[in-house]
């Protein structure tokens, strides 16, 4: 996939990301936006390195998908255990 793919996809992942942990980050959207595309990347390289199932060039593949979503949702979670609730 190219990159603005993986953008688009670390986006959409975010946003999943936040619909399953919902509640205020310390970031804002911003933050939770920008959380999602790392989440993204962190997921495509954990699936290709640890569990030796690469990302598909396809963009509606589960597994990609999958990946990208639980990043997001590890990188959210450690955000909100480092930096707190603190906008409230």
């Amino acid at each position: 996939m190219s990159i603005i793919a993986w953008l688009v996809l670390g986006l959409l992942a975010g946003a999943i990301a936040k619909l399953i942990l919902p509640g205020r980050d310390p970031g804002g959207c911003v933050g939770t936006t920008v959380i999602g595309v790392a989440g993204a990347f962190l997921g495509g390289w954990l699936s290709a390195e640890v569990l030796d199932r690469p990302v598909q060039r396809e963009f509606f593949d589960a597994a990609t998908w999958g990946s990208a979503v639980v990043g997001a949702l590890v990188l959210l979670i450690g955000y909100r255990l480092l930096f707190g609730n603190s906008r409230n």
